[in-house]
């Protein structure tokens, strides 16, 4: 493999671990190079955005790496976040917030595992309108974020606690989402019928 692909795959592994990030022991498991490699090559990756004019940085917070926006243009993101939504939520979005009303604290490899696709941006989608947050980090290797619903999530949907939320048959499969979702969709499924047809993740 040439170092370029080599090189290609590593940031978009960084990419995909979304806000758990990614150590070198992975990245070199992973893709069967050398931890040295690995190294070298995300040097080279820092160096690259460091010393361009991209919207991208490499963090690292002790061993673990992540790909992330440059401080400097929070200001913009956070206009961004402002801005009304005429859209309603996709399916993806709906489906992975009853995930994690259901399983919380739950981390997003958790979520992917039962969902089966990637869900950085339905993630993304449900902390930018509030309806999860983040509750801490998971005792585990790389220590990923947790997360879980809001107390907007229970004013949006008029509860007063997670306890009234419809109750899962006796029988619910643990490692399957169906019947949380049909049964999420079938108590608040309107209440994401939003202003606008075109649908969002």
């Amino acid at each position: 493999m040439e170092i370029g692909e080599v090189k290609a795959i590593i940031e978009g592994l960084l990419f995909a671990s979304g806000d758990e990030g990614i150590n070198i022991k992975q990245i070199s498991k992973i893709i069967e190079i050398q931890e040295s490699t690995a190294i070298h090559i995300i040097e080279e990756l820092k160096y690259d955005y460091e010393h361009s004019n991209r919207g991208m940085m490499i963090m690292q917070s002790h061993d673990i790496f992540h790909l992330t926006t440059k401080p400097e243009h929070s200001n913009y993101f956070k206009k961004l976040l402002d801005i009304p939504k005429q859209t309603r939520m996709s399916q993806a979005a709906l489906e992975t917030l009853a995930i994690i009303a259901y399983r919380q604290p739950i981390t997003k490899t958790e979520m992917e595992e039962i969902r089966g696709v990637n869900s950085d941006r339905a993630v993304q989608t449900l902390l930018a309108r509030s309806l999860i947050e983040e509750l801490g980090r998971k005792d585990a290797v790389g220590k990923p974020i947790l997360f879980g619903t809001s107390k907007d999530f229970l004013t949006y949907f008029g509860l007063t606690s997670l306890e009234e939320l419809p109750a899962l048959p006796d029988t619910a499969n643990t490692e399957e989402m169906t019947q949380e979702a049909d049964l999420f969709f079938e108590r608040f499924g309107d209440e994401f019928e939003l202003s606008g047809n075109q649908e969002v993740e």
